[in-house]
C-alpha cells in the first residue's frame, strides 16, 4: 500500500492527469477461470455471467497501472461487494497505521483518500461511484470524468492477462494455495516491469526502519473509524464537492488529459 512518501506523489499525478483531488486509484474485481475446480465446489465458484467456476481478484491500480493492492481467492459466485467486505483493503485504516491521506475538495477537508468504483459498490466515504442519471451539465461532466479515470483498473487487468498467459487461460491446478501464489507472483512481476521500465510514478520510499507503528486502539475506536469509512452522507457530500471542483476547473480554462482526448 502507499507509504507516507507515495501518497503526495499519487495525489499530485492523479490530480494533474484527471483533476480528482484525494484519489488513490481505481478499484474493481476480475475472475480467473478454474478448470480443475472439484465437482463438489463448482456451485459456490460458478456465477451465471461466466462459463464455469472462477476465483476472484480484487485490485487497486493507479494511472500508471501499478497494482497497489491485491486480494485473491474468493469463490466466483460472490459479487464485488462480498469481496470488498472480506478483503483487507481498509484494515490498515481501521488499525490506524496508514499515512495521512487527508485532502481538500471544493474547499472542504476530507480525512481519507478514496478509490473510484463502478455502480455495484456501496456508498462509502472512501469509494466514489459514478452518477447513474445525471440531470444537468455539471453532473454529466462528473460522470464522464469519473468513468474516464476509472478505466485504468480495466486496462491493468487486460495488461496483466496479456502479459502472463497462465492467468489468461483456465487454471488446471487443483490446489487453491498454488493458484493464489501464481496470481500474486504475476502481479509482483508486473509491478517490477513497470519499475524497471521507468513508467511507475511511485516513490522509492520503502524503508523497514521507518514504518508506522501499530497503535493500540480499542474496539470502540476501530468501530468509529469503520463507521467513518462507510459513512453514506460523506460519500454524497464528497461526490457533490468533486462535481463542483471539476466544474470549477473546467470553467477556469483548465485542460487535462481526458479533455484533450
Amino acid at each position: 500500500m502507499p507509504t507516507a512518501a507515495d501518497v503526495p506523489l499519487l495525489y499530485e499525478a492523479l490530480q494533474r492527469i484527471h483533476v480528482f483531488p484525494g484519489m488513490l486509484g481505481s478499484l474493481d474485481c476480475t475472475h480467473w477461470e478454474w478448470a480443475a475446480c472439484p465437482t463438489a465446489w463448482k456451485g459456490q465458484h460458478h456465477r451465471g455471467d461466466h462459463d464455469g467456476p472462477t476465483l476472484m481478484l480484487q485490485a487497486v491500480t493507479s494511472q500508471d497501472k501499478w497494482i497497489w493492492h491485491a486480494y485473491f481467492g474468493m469463490a466466483g459466485a460472490n459479487n464485488d461487494i462480498a469481496v470488498l467486505v472480506s478483503s483487507n483493503l481498509f484494515d490498515d485504516v481501521i488499525n490506524g497505521v496508514v499515512p495521512d491521506t487527508s485532502f481538500y475538495a471544493n474547499d472542504m477537508e476530507y480525512k481519507y483518500g478514496y478509490y473510484l468504483t463502478d455502480g455495484i459498490y456501496p456508498e462509502w466515504a472512501t469509494l466514489v461511484k459514478t452518477l447513474l442519471r445525471p440531470d444537468d451539465e455539471k453532473r454529466f461532466y462528473f460522470k464522464k470524468k469519473q468513468e474516464s479515470a476509472r478505466k485504468y483498473i480495466e486496462r491493468a487487468f487486460g495488461v496483466l492477462k496479456k502479459r502472463w498467459s497462465i492467468i489468461a487461460q483456465p487454471s488446471r491446478i487443483l490446489e487453491k494455495s498454488k493458484i493464489r501464489n501464481i496470481m500474486y507472483m504475476c502481479i509482483i512481476l508486473h509491478n517490477m516491469i513497470l519499475e524497471e521500465s521507468g513508467r511507475a510514478f511511485y516513490g522509492e520510499s520503502y524503508d523497514e526502519s521507518n514504518q508506522p507503528t501499530n497503535p493500540i486502539l480499542t474496539y470502540a475506536v476501530k468501530e468509529a473509524i469503520r463507521a467513518k469509512i462507510q459513512a453514506r452522507n460523506t460519500h454524497h457530500n464528497l461526490r457533490a464537492d468533486l462535481t463542483e471542483h471539476l466544474w470549477f476547473y473546467r470553467e477556469q480554462g483548465g485542460v487535462d488529459e481526458d479533455d484533450e482526448l
